[in-house]
């Protein structure tokens, strides 16, 4: 039997501003870590281990952006809008009044024409991942990015480890929020059990689906109440059962 949707936010506070300062923290620390603490070998496992936690930290940074679209992060509009800002500005430049227009049209029609984040033309993976990134990604984003990178540069951080801890994971995040969160729950065709958001969810497997995506991967449920939090999106699952 579906859940009765939520429109309107689960108020979060003070969970949801806590965890989302420390989401931003983790990431900030850690990649400040990697960018001015000691050498570290390229040819060494924990280095690369350091990569995917990084990378794990900038999805999240992405889906804390997500949630202040959403006004899951706190009651106050205004700290919902300086956390989103924040977050998606550090996640890549993105212009975060610019996603919530095109994130509340993807809401509205999930794969119909008017879906910005839908490929009508092919399901293909890369195909699509490339579509979707022409129609995201503006000219002053990219000039916010090369600011950001020469003004490392700048401050002596040598142009490997740039590349390596801040380029990298920022690249690999968004393709793995791509697969969980756009590809793989509303690519065609559609089944029975993707009604009526058309989006499938992940098995359950809730450590897996923190790992992977922040809980991003149980799409179907993030439609279903899209007021819910990413970190009680599991709830909703196993209500779902």
């Amino acid at each position: 039997m579906a859940l009765q949707s939520h429109p309107r936010p689960v108020p979060p506070d003070p969970w949801g501003t806590v965890l989302a300062l420390s989401v931003l923290g983790a990431w900030g620390g850690h990649l400040a870590w990697l960018l001015a603490g000691p050498a570290r070998p390229w040819d060494s496992p924990l280095t690369w281990l350091h990569v995917l936690l990084q990378m794990w930290l900038s999805t999240g940074l992405f889906i804390t952006g997500h949630d202040a679209m959403h006004g899951t992060v706190s009651l106050h509009r205004r700290v919902n809008a300086a956390v989103g800002t924040v977050a998606c500005f550090l996640f890549a430049g993105l212009s975060y009044r610019r996603l919530v227009v095109n994130h509340r049209a993807h809401h509205a029609d999930p794969t119909g024409e008017h879906d910005p984040d839908f490929a009508t033309r092919t399901q293909a993976f890369w195909p699509w991942f490339g579509t979707f990134m022409v129609r995201y990604t503006t000219w002053p984003q990219l000039l916010v990015m090369a600011l950001k990178f020469n003004a490392l540069l700048l401050l002596g951080v040598p142009q490997a480890r740039i590349l390596g801890f801040w380029v990298l994971p920022s690249v690999l995040a968004t393709v793995q929020l791509f697969y969980f969160g756009t590809w793989r729950p509303h690519r065609r065709p559609d089944t029975e059990a993707m009604a009526p958001h058309h989006a499938r969810t992940l098995p359950r497997n809730h450590a897996w689906a923190l790992l992977s995506c922040f809980f991003f991967g149980y799409h179907w449920e993030h439609h279903e109440s899209p007021g819910m939090p990413w970190w009680r999106l599991w709830r909703v699952k196993d209500a779902r059962r």
